[in-house]
This record gives C-alpha cells, structure tokens and sequence, in this order.
C-alpha cells in the first residue's frame, strides 16, 4: 500500500508549455534558435506560443485541482529570469513565477521546481556554454536569483533535468538544442562544468533555504532481468550500472553523471576511456560535486530486458520480439521497468527514489462526443503503477510519482505531433479536454493507489 504522504504529481517544463517566448524581457535560449534552423524541428514548429500557459497557468491549475493533483513539477525558463543569462535579473520573469507558485499553494498543490531543463541561454551558449570554465559561476547565478525571487516560499528544488540528453543528445548527436557535434574531449569537459554547476547549486540551496528538500533528475532505461534468481538479478544490476564502453552508452547513460553526484566518482570501466579528458584537478572537484542529496528524481518510460549469457554469466540486452507493444513514438512498452528501476536505483545509490516523470505518447484525438478516449494510455499508467506499487510493498523508498505530463506540448525536435498530456490542447484555439486517462488518474490519487 502507497504511504499516507505519497506524492501523487504531474510535470510539465518552461519551453514545452509556456509561450510567450519574446514577452516582458526574456531572453532568446538555445531552443528559441534552434527552432529557427531549417529541418530540426517536426514541420517547423516552435515554442513561441506552445500551450500559452504563461497567460493560462491559473487556468492550469484549476484543471489540476480537479484532477486531485498534490504536486506540480515545473522547470524556471532561465532567460525568463537573466535574459542575457548571467548579470541582469528581468523582474517580470520571477513576478510571473511568484503568481505561478503562490496560485498552486492557494489550491493545495505543492510546487516542484526543477531550476534548469534544457533551455539554454543563447547569449552564454556564444560565450563556449558548458565548455567554458566560468560556466558553473554562471549556473550559480541564476540559482542564486530564483533562490532570492522566490523567498523560501518553494521546499523543493531539483537542480538540473536530465544531463544525459543535454550532452548525448545535443553535443554528440544532434537532435536537441544547440544541435552541435562536439568531439569527446570537449564533452567530457562540459559534463564535469555541469557536475560542478550542480553541486554549487546544492550547496547555495542548502544555504539559502535550509528548509528545502533538494534532488536532480535524470533519466534511464531500467534493465529488467528475464527471471528473478539471485544470479539474473544481480547480473541485471551490474548491466545497469556499467559505465559504458561506446560514446552513446557513456553519455547518454546514467553512471557518468549519476555516480560523482552520489558517489564522488566517475565508474571505474569508463573512466580507463575518459579519464584523460578530466581536468587533472578532477579528483578535487568531487569535494564540490558530490553534495548530499534528499532523493533521486528519475524519468523512466521504458525500460531493456536482458538475459545472463550461459558462456559468460553476464546480461545481455534481448531483441523485442516482433510486433512488442511499443508508444507513438516507437518506444517499447515494459511496465516493469519502474519497479525494477526503483529496486536498482534505490540499493545501488542508497538515497529515497521519486518517478519525476513517466508517460505514453498516444494518436490522442477528439471524438466525436467531444470526448479523448485514450484507453491506451490509461492501461499504461496503471501497469506501471503496479509495478511501483510492488516496490512500495516490499520497502523500496519511493516518495512520488510525476506523470508526463500535464498537458500535450511542445515534444522538442517533435513539436507538436506527439501527445503525451492527461489533458488535450487544440493549439489552434487553446481549448484544452480532459482525456479519460486523467479521471482514472485522479481516482488512482483520491484512494492513494487501492483502485490498481
């Protein structure tokens, strides 16, 4: 049974939902430029007016109160609130998020702010973003500023969301904003800024609101052993923890940024690889970076099933099978991945585990009753929530679920053909329809999760 003070939530981010992308001072970020170069973007769409939740947030959040919704996740836009990303603070841009926070506390919704997800400052991107080594000042800056514009009235904090697509999927492939392919070296090193970056800002969290609980947030595929003997099982959690050996594993995986923050370490297999891409002041720099943390925030979807090899007792990532269940987006449906991944992630970390997103990208559409029907996505949030209901049973340490998310939004290099929200926006007139997914999300909240 799901503890009384489980938190139930839905997660949103700046770019994805917000608009008003030139209004009231803010600064041009990585995506806004990005969205300008032909052929990155799904049809050549854009943030610019997304679901206009800058203009509709209060409307937002009625829409959450009825769904029962005790936690909101949403990220600060960091040109909303430095334009230039460092120096200047725009005071529209944390007046906005003061009316953001204070209307979800007068309807009992507790805000989650995760400081940075993605959107990069144009203006420091042209500076070397992350490769320069004034980049952790820079982050600490603008932490600084939310910090001081908010007032102690936010208790939770995450600092950064997932690195490994900031990096794997923006400097070595180029899917994401800025889109530059960057060689290893100058990834590794930008990836260590990041790491330093993200023990400032615990630390300054830490300082200037001692109250607050402070998390990251990253992302995996959670290995799901194909039986449950102690062999597969323990052989499953060293798959999932491996450092990697090619570029793709290593950055685009979890040890490399997850073990310094927790451990004060890079894993041992792909530091032999990397190691001469660190500063040599490294070693050092795990003072810094490895800060205690409250808990983990992880976005998992999917997960890799794999099997232990009879020849070399190791697992091995199994093909699908023809015809797997998969979302909208191709991405294979394995409900057991949140159970596996709280198990793995709470006993290999040690720290408490909150599901900060987890979601199906479905070919949503209105009926003609006026109604979504999204069955599909409803099965997919109560398989899931078995599995982490199974977790919550035998002990694991899991503090909340997020679902991804609120509304249909912008989906990066997607834009706006992917649907993953409990509510449905017609971007033409920014109506939005709850689907029936949210009113069985909403009852799995009002009994605490003893309807699955």
């Amino acid at each position: 049974m799901f503890p009384k003070d489980f938190v139930w939530g839905c997660a949103s981010s700046a770019y994805q939902i917000e608009g008003a992308a030139y209004e009231n001072g803010k600064g041009l970020s990585v995506w806004d430029e990005f969205c300008r170069q032909e052929g990155r973007i799904f049809e050549g769409h854009s943030g610019d007016v997304a679901c206009d939740h800058y203009h509709r947030f209060r409307q937002d959040i009625q829409i959450m109160r009825e769904m029962g919704i005790k936690a909101y996740r949403f990220s600060i836009s960091w040109t909303r609130v430095l334009p230039d990303g460092t120096g200047r603070i725009e005071p529209k841009g944390m007046e906005f998020y003061n009316a953001l926070v204070d209307e979800l506390l007068a309807n009992g919704i507790e805000p989650y702010v995760t400081i940075f997800c993605w959107d990069y400052p144009a203006a420091l991107q042209r500076r070397g973003g992350w490769l320069n080594p004034k980049s952790p000042e820079w982050f600490e800056d603008y932490v600084r500023a939310v910090l001081g514009g908010f007032g102690g009235k936010v208790k939770n904090y995450m600092t950064i969301n997932e690195p490994e697509m900031i990096f794997g999927n923006s400097f070595w492939q180029t899917n994401n904003a800025p889109g530059i392919k960057m060689p290893e070296r100058d990834i590794v090193r930008m990836i260590h800024n990041l790491l330093i970056a993200h023990g400032k800002a615990v630390k300054l969290i830490r300082k200037m609101c001692p109250e607050a609980k402070v998390g990251v947030v990253l992302c995996s595929d959670p290995v799901v052993p194909t039986g449950e003997s102690p062999i597969e099982i323990e052989s499953a959690k060293k798959f999932y923890f491996r450092g990697g050996d090619t570029p793709d594993e290593v950055f685009m995986g979890l040890a490399w940024y997850a073990d310094p923050m927790v451990h004060g370490t890079y894993p041992a297999d792909a530091l032999q690889k990397y190691e001469k891409y660190l500063p040599l002041s490294w070693c050092e720099d795990m003072k810094t970076i490895c800060q205690p943390l409250d808990y983990m925030g992880q976005n998992i979807y999917t997960g890799v099933r794999v099997a232990v090899n009879e020849k070399t007792g190791k697992s091995e990532a199994l093909k699908n099978p023809v015809g797997f269940a998969h979302n909208a987006l191709g991405w294979t449906i394995i409900p057991e991945c949140l159970y596996w991944g709280a198990r793995f992630l709470s006993d290999y970390y040690n720290l408490p585990v909150v599901i900060t997103e987890n979601g199906m990208a479905c070919h949503d559409c209105v009926s003609l009753d006026g109604k979504v029907h999204d069955s599909n996505r409803t099965d997919y949030i109560n398989r899931h929530l078995l599995g982490l209901k199974r977790a919550v049973e035998e002990n694991i340490p899991i503090k909340g679920y997020f679902y991804w998310s609120l509304l249909d939004s912008f989906e990066w290099s997607s834009g706006y053909s992917q649907r993953f929200g409990l509510v449905y926006v017609d971007y033409q007139t920014q109506k939005r329809i709850r689907k029936d997914s949210s009113y069985r999300y909403q009852k799995v909240i009002e009994t605490n999760g003893e309807i699955l």
